[in-house]
């Protein structure tokens, strides 16, 4: 039983925020590829997509980083630096996790099956960009960015259509926002042992690039709805967004550790506001 508990650690399937954050852009994708009604077998396929290449991604992530963990105070007492988990163990679950993830994809069609392959490169990849750039999280935000053309190729959209690759780039935007955020709170551990983030390349201009980030998510996604034709309760969701960005960026402005990371929670609530007004607009 402690070492299921170790493993769950290590997945972060205690910790759901980042399948959150990677569910919403998934399931905005699934909604405006199918103008508000997708096949509910294929939400229930990528809700459980989500979960698995997430954690999968978490396990390779550790991987990448057992060697530094334990000098980080955030990260010290994780499965892998701290010995409750051997790295041979953890290369399995990973492997454990992306076969079921390529499971749930096979029910899906050929199209969406190719574009999981580069959906796994992206994110085997990024853990080991910061060691070599000081813009990893622009990787991540690929990599969650990903589910959203395999979500629209699922549901049949068509891969040129402009509104996919405008949902794309707003995502990778607010992605890199946020996990800079998170990035802050690391920084001065990833100083010591010359680990790169967005957050040390921004340096005390990164509230001021994070804002500019939003800005431009939330003119991208006000972009979609005009070319979707969305109702106004989309458009509604988008200025609460405005009010929670500010609400993140008021308690984040002393860049106090805690608060920094407060402000990446925060933004769960930004995927379901924006998700909400799809739903709600679609209705209409």
């Amino acid at each position: 039983m402690t070492k299921f508990q170790n493993y769950l650690e290590l997945t972060r399937f205690n910790r759901p925020i980042g399948s959150l954050l990677l569910m919403w852009p998934t399931l905005w994708a699934l909604w405006l590829a199918s103008g508000g009604m997708p096949q509910w077998h294929l939400v229930v396929i990528f809700g459980l997509g989500v979960f698995s290449m997430r954690s999968a991604g978490c396990v390779i992530n550790d991987y990448a980083d057992r060697k530094v963990d334990g000098s980080v105070e955030r990260t010290k007492d994780r499965p892998l630096p701290s010995g409750r988990v051997s790295e041979k163990e953890a290369l399995v679950l990973f492997a454990g996790l992306c076969v079921l993830s390529f499971v749930l994809v096979l029910f899906t069609d050929m199209r969406t099956i190719l574009l999981s392959f580069v959906g796994l490169g992206l994110a085997a990849l990024y853990p080991f960009m910061k060691r070599y750039t000081h813009l990893p999280q622009l990787f991540l935000g690929l990599a969650f960015s990903w589910a959203i053309p395999m979500a629209y190729s699922a549901q049949g959209g068509d891969l040129r259509d402009p509104i996919l690759w405008m949902l794309f780039v707003a995502n990778c935007f607010w992605t890199i926002a946020y996990d800079t955020y998170y990035a802050i709170t690391d920084r001065p551990d990833d100083l010591k042992i010359g680990i790169k983030s967005t957050a040390i390349l921004f340096g005390k201009q990164d509230l001021f690039v994070i804002v500019c980030l939003q800005g431009l998510t939330l003119s991208l996604l006000t972009w979609v709805g005009v070319l979707a034709e969305l109702h106004w309760p989309y458009f509604v969701s988008l200025i609460l967004c405005v009010g929670l960005f500010y609400q993140q960026f008021k308690q984040a402005k002393n860049r106090d550790r805690d608060a920094c990371f407060r402000s990446f929670l925060n933004n769960n609530r930004i995927g379901y506001c924006v998700f909400l007004g799809l739903v709600i607009s679609y209705l209409m």
